[in-house]
Order: C-alpha cells, then structure tokens, then sequence
C-alpha cells in the first residue's frame, strides 16, 4: 500500500544521494550487503537483548539503504538482473531476522502471544512476498494487498521502538494488526492470482468463465536466459 507512492517519493529524494555515490565508485550491490548486514546484525543483538528503541531506530535507518540502492541503479542507468535478486533475497533476510529477533525477545519475556504474533508475521510476510515472484513467473498477477514490505517493517519496528519506551502494551497491538493484514493480504494475492489466471486462459482460448488452466508442478518460478528482475520487484 505505501510502496504505491512513498517508496516513489522517497525514491526521488534520494536521487542525488544515489548519483554522489556512483559517482564515487560505490556499486548498488555492495550499498545493498552493507544495509542488510546492518539491518541483521543489529536486529540480532539489540532486540534479543530488550535495546528495543534502539534497535528499532538503527534497524530502520539500514533498511533505508535498500530504497538508495534502487536510486543508485537509476543513477548507473544499468539494469542488473543480479542486483534485483540480490535485492529480493536481502529483503527476506531482513523481515526474516526482524520478527525473529521480536520472537526471540517475547520468549525470553514469557510473552508467549508476541511469540505466536511474531512468527505468524514471519511466515507472512515471506509467503506474500514469494506469492507474487511465482505469479509473475508465469506470466499472471499476484501483486497489491493492504500489507507489503514497508507496512511490515513500519509496524514491526514501531512497536518495539514503543515498547522499548514504556508502552509494554504497543508491540502487541502492532502485531496483531500486521497479523490480520498480513493473513488478509496473503488471501488479496491469491486472489488476484486467480482472477489473472481466469483472465489469460479466457484470452488464450476465447472462453470466459472456463476451466483452470493447467497447474504449473515445477517447485520454483524459472526465468529465460537473460531476463531482467528490477529492484524491489518482490513486496
């Protein structure tokens, strides 16, 4: 939801950070491992250990980095398909240790309802994300839903940062909204998936409203030789 028009504004302000920085040699990629490796390490330290504001401040300042890696690969004028997996592939790393650290941190408190939050969110939040990198694969749509990368992170870290200030209370309201939306988001997509579905087999056989087509058995999305996968692709 917010990816639709606050990563494109950020995205703009940023430009002139991303031209300084090619400029300068500095390639998206290595911007891309730096943020990531910030945004794990601290996220495994500090929340685990109760710094909860801290780690939510320093986490989100890392996680910044991957909107300047994408104004970075704008700068070079160079698509890399490397550099888009590379991107989707430091992005669930990132969610991934967030809520697992958030988990962590639960279980070492006896919060045992933050720990099931937590993990729901997990699972989640890589399942929407994977949804939408199958369906593109073959050929449909499977993107959209009221929870993307960006609302995850945002209320994750909020809700630590809250807590880490006395609001004991404010991780368990985020999680169970990021919980719900997360799940209902999940069921948006492959929705969506469906209706693409229906929709390019009504156009390959002239026939709307017809039988599924053919389900798809291989266990990953492949791509021809060659394909491109923009940044910040999979949300």
């Amino acid at each position: 939801m917010i990816n639709e028009w606050g990563r494109a504004a950020i995205s703009r302000s940023l430009e002139p950070a991303g031209k300084w920085l090619v400029a300068r040699g500095i390639h998206p990629d290595a911007m891309t491992v730096f943020g990531t490796a910030g945004a794990t390490g601290f996220a495994i330290w500090l929340i685990p250990t109760g710094h909860l504001f801290a780690a939510s401040m320093i986490v989100w300042g890392f996680a910044m980095l991957d909107v300047l890696d994408g104004a970075m690969a704008r700068a070079r004028g160079v698509s890399s398909p490397f550099g888009g997996v590379l991107d989707s592939l430091c992005d669930r790393i990132v969610d991934g240790t967030v809520f697992a650290g958030i988990a962590w941190w639960a279980a070492a408190n006896d919060r045992w309802t933050v720990v099931a939050l937590a993990l729901i969110c997990l699972v989640s939040g890589q399942l929407i994300s994977y949804i939408k990198a199958r369906a593109e694969a073959a050929g449909l749509r499977g993107d959209g839903g009221i929870v993307e990368r960006a609302e995850r992170l945002i209320l994750g870290l909020a809700g630590i940062g809250l807590t880490g200030l006395g609001l004991w209370w404010a991780v368990d309201v985020t999680l169970w909204l990021l919980t719900v939306g997360s799940l209902v988001t999940v069921a948006q997509r492959i929705a969506t998936v469906w209706v693409s579905a229906r929709e390019q087999y009504g156009a390959a056989t002239g026939v709307t409203g017809g039988p599924h087509p053919p389900a798809d058995t291989t266990e990953e999305p492949s791509s021809p030789a060659g394909s491109s996968a923009p940044r910040d692709a999979e949300r």
